[in-house]
């Protein structure tokens, strides 16, 4: 018997919730633990951190004001629905630094270890952005800006474009700042975010290849073509049925692979997916062959 496919509004109200949590998770790394060092660590926020050391102006305040263009380009040039739940994400984070959690308890390293600071910034931060993409969101900043790039040039990688931006940021954090630690401590936190996100979300593979068998092949194959998937159907035969149907094969970089995934399901609740890591894809779409 075919699984129900869950109600629209339902996976809207899950996501949301979701995308709450992890707003509330990530505003806890950056109050607690990294604006109060001076750490820079890349993205809008990073950026946020700077200019309020110049102007005394609110980080919450200032992580919505550099998110609006990008936002506002964003439905445009990308997903809309993806957008809205960004702008979501946005929003929570603005409102829950500046306004919910400005009483919250502060980690100074300057009476401890500043390695602690940019490790737990770094877990809880990254743990706010995993789960924001396990929604098919962004927390906004460079996340927009490299897949508006990568949707252009898809030859960069997104890790790519994210690392180059977040260098700048930590670059022009270390000049406001004056302060090496403080910059050293910025890179490990864009590490930890990163480790984490490919271990919560991603598996920690750069792309995945799949292989779905379902009583739907062609309108998966269709769903996928319109979103600029590259799909291959192959001819397949059931060993104890005899039945023929085609297996759709595919490939997706790591940052697509949940969008792919509610895709399918929506589609066929009853798929069979493989899934395995791919540590290169070259081609079409990808990194060009060279």
């Amino acid at each position: 018997m075919a699984k129900k496919k869950m109600p629209a509004v339902l996976v809207w109200i899950i996501d949301i919730l979701l995308i709450a949590v992890a707003a509330a998770i990530y505003s806890v790394g950056l109050v607690a633990f990294i604006s109060p060092n001076n750490i820079a660590p890349g993205g809008a926020t990073g950026i946020a951190i700077i200019i309020s050391e110049l102007t005394s102006l609110p980080i919450g305040m200032l992580i919505a004001a550099i998110n609006v263009p990008l936002i506002i380009a964003g439905f445009f040039l990308l997903n809309k629905k993806t957008m809205i739940k960004t702008l979501i994400s946005v929003v929570l984070i603005s409102v829950l630094t500046d306004y919910v959690l400005v009483d919250m308890p502060l980690y100074d390293m300057e009476n401890a270890e500043g390695i602690l600071a940019a490790v737990f910034g770094g877990v809880l931060t990254g743990a706010g952005v995993g789960l924001t993409y396990a929604r098919e969101a962004t927390s906004g900043g460079t996340d927009i800006v490299a897949k508006i790039i990568n949707r252009f040039r898809p030859d960069f990688k997104l890790g790519q474009i994210q690392f180059a931006a977040d260098a700048v940021v930590i670059l022009a954090g270390l000049l406001v700042f004056r302060d090496l630690n403080a910059a050293l401590y910025a890179v490990i936190v864009v590490f930890v975010q990163s480790k984490l996100v490919d271990m919560l979300v991603y598996g920690g593979h750069e792309s995945r290849f799949l292989l779905i068998f379902s009583q739907h092949p062609q309108e998966i194959a269709d769903k996928l073509l319109k979103q600029d998937r590259g799909v291959t159907l192959l001819q397949g035969k059931g060993a104890y049925s005899g039945a023929e149907r085609p297996v759709i094969a595919t490939a997706v970089y790591k940052s697509d692979y949940m969008k792919v995934k509610r895709l399918i399901r929506e589609t066929d609740p009853a798929a069979f997916v493989i899934t395995t890591g791919a540590h290169e894809v070259l081609g079409e779409g990808f990194q060009k062959l060279t």
